[in-house]
């Protein structure tokens, strides 16, 4: 409406143009309202009446056509735009020569047509950088889901192989200790020992687990328990003392030499040892267990017993042991082991 205004208003004030000049100055001016479904088109329509308005009538600018070209640098494609820059030189040199305007006339419209086609531009890059700003926030907004997502599943995980696994031990040892102390007081003091040796690494643990949920000036800390004592980190290191506390007669075989791993690596192979061994005293029927270590250009985990085993369907257990596997790039099989009972055995690529 302020083109049409701008354009139409000094042909009506103070004296009527002629009725022709008046409808070149609507042609000029009132197809801008479509220059967001047509810049092109209506470029060339409100250029083409200008041209021949400005032969007997020459307005203050040529507002129509200035918007045209700010709409076509603003919305056409690039091939478009490009195309259209020796068009509108041409366009405003013809409409400029044919009446003979003065240099100064050449400089101001050249000057106005600059400007509209940089403004034009100038609004095309800001909202592609806003909608670039947006597509990045709308990512990082996807990957802390993601990454909430993940830690979630892994405290989960962490839970569920200490409560699983520590209070088990805990539960088969106090259900055998009345009996122990009746016909063996001195072994019965060591099934105790177990007990409070199991409950201390089941809370070391536990505190690991839940410093991942604190801030890190809360409380203690994510790195340290009460009283300074370092938090538990499960490591191969840990291996010897999670199978002493199993309660289990494991033989534990190393083949190959031993070298640095990821530490990701080394907490999902003490999980899936620890998760494998609270399945063979759950499930299994026996205490006669294997654990070999392989290194070679993979670090291969392998848990055999010669008991029944929880079979494919063990339910959150084994789900557990194949996402931490597969959340560090290994792979992990169980089932009927070769020479009967089950067996679990994740395989670990080392770099």
């Amino acid at each position: 409406m302020g083109v049409v205004l701008a354009t139409v208003g000094p042909l009506l004030l103070p004296d009527p143009k002629p009725w022709w000049i008046i409808g070149l100055g609507l042609l000029a001016s009132v197809p801008v309202w479509w220059r967001r479904r047509a810049p092109m088109v209506v470029a060339v329509v409100v250029g083409a009446a200008m041209s021949v308005m400005v032969t007997w009538e020459k307005p203050f600018l040529p507002f129509g056509p200035l918007l045209a070209v700010y709409t076509i640098a603003d919305l056409s494609p690039t091939w478009k735009r490009l195309a259209a820059i020796p068009v509108i030189v041409a366009a405003v040199g013809i409409s400029l020569v044919l009446p003979g305007e003065n240099d100064e006339t050449f400089r101001l419209m050249g000057t106005a047509f600059v400007a509209a086609y940089a403004l034009g531009t100038s609004a095309r890059a800001s909202r592609s950088r806003a909608a670039e700003l947006a597509e990045r926030a709308r990512r990082r907004e996807q990957e802390h889901i993601a990454a909430v997502a993940e830690e979630r599943t892994r405290i989960a995980r962490d839970m569920h192989d200490i409560v699983t696994h520590s209070v088990g031990l805990m539960v088969v040892q106090a259900e055998a200790g009345p009996v122990v102390v009746r016909s063996d007081p001195d072994r019965a003091e060591a099934v105790f020992d177990v007990i409070a040796g199991t409950g201390r690494g089941a809370l070391a643990e536990l505190r690991g687990v839940l410093a991942a949920l604190r801030s890190p000036g809360e409380g203690g800390g994510p790195a340290w328990g009460h009283a300074g004592e370092s938090l538990f980190q499960p490591r191969l290191a840990n291996l010897p003392a999670l199978v002493e506390r199993s309660g289990l007669d494991v033989v534990s075989t190393t083949v190959g030499t031993p070298r640095p791993v990821a530490e990701s690596v080394e907490a999902a192979v003490y999980r899936i040892v620890q998760e494998a061994l609270t399945n063979v005293r759950k499930h299994a029927g026996t205490r006669a267990v294997r654990l070999t270590l392989t290194w070679r250009e993979s670090l291969t985990v392998e848990i055999a017993d010669d008991g029944r085993g929880p079979g494919e369907g063990g339910g959150y257990g084994l789900a557990g042991m194949r996402e931490r596997a597969a959340a560090c790039g290994g792979t992990l099989r169980a089932g009927v082991g070769r020479n009967g009972g089950f067996l679990v055995e994740a395989e670990f690529l080392l770099e």
